[in-house]
């Protein structure tokens, strides 16, 4: 009777329990090659201006530091000063200004194909293939680069053994 038993629970579990020990293996390959494509960055206008020990002053000799007034195309116009000065002849002074005129805002957005004129451009040519290749044959994985530009080849090994619940 306790062999019958036995045997009955032999016969009642699966063979892919194994004991809970579980285990697989995957393999996978990826050629993968990018899209032309541009991206322009618009520049701003900037000012600035600092010091000590001097006098700035305008055209009409009134104190003025400069800056920035009236916009057009998105380009503020700019004011300097007209002179700059030592406040006190022989006693330490220091001077810097700085200006960058932004890009002009373009009047219509820009169609496919084409970039508007602005400072900061990065432009990427659209892959080719070429002699590039890839093969998977029985979880031998193959890369071949070959004589493509913006390719990216991927092979992929994978093998998993779980013991236990």
């Amino acid at each position: 009777m306790k062999k019958l038993i036995a045997l009955l629970i032999f016969v009642g579990i699966p063979a892919s329990y194994a004991g809970g020990i579980s285990h697989s293996i995957s393999s996978s390959v990826q050629l993968e090659a990018v899209s032309a494509g541009s991206i322009a960055e618009k520049v701003s206008s900037s000012y600035s201006i600092s010091g000590s020990g001097v006098t700035t002053l305008d055209s009409d000799s009134a104190n003025s530091i400069g800056g920035f007034g009236t916009t057009s195309d998105g380009v503020p116009s700019i004011t300097f000063p007209d002179s700059v000065s030592q406040t006190t002849a022989g006693e330490a002074f220091s001077f810097a200004t700085s200006y960058v005129e932004g890009d002009a805002t373009p009047s219509a957005a820009s169609t496919v194909g084409e970039i508007p004129n602005f400072s900061n451009i990065t432009s990427t040519e659209s892959a080719s293939v070429g002699t590039a290749d890839i093969g998977l044959d029985n979880h031998t994985i193959t890369l071949t680069p070959g004589t493509g530009t913006g390719v990216t080849l991927t092979g992929s090994f994978v093998t998993d053994l779980t013991i236990g619940d």
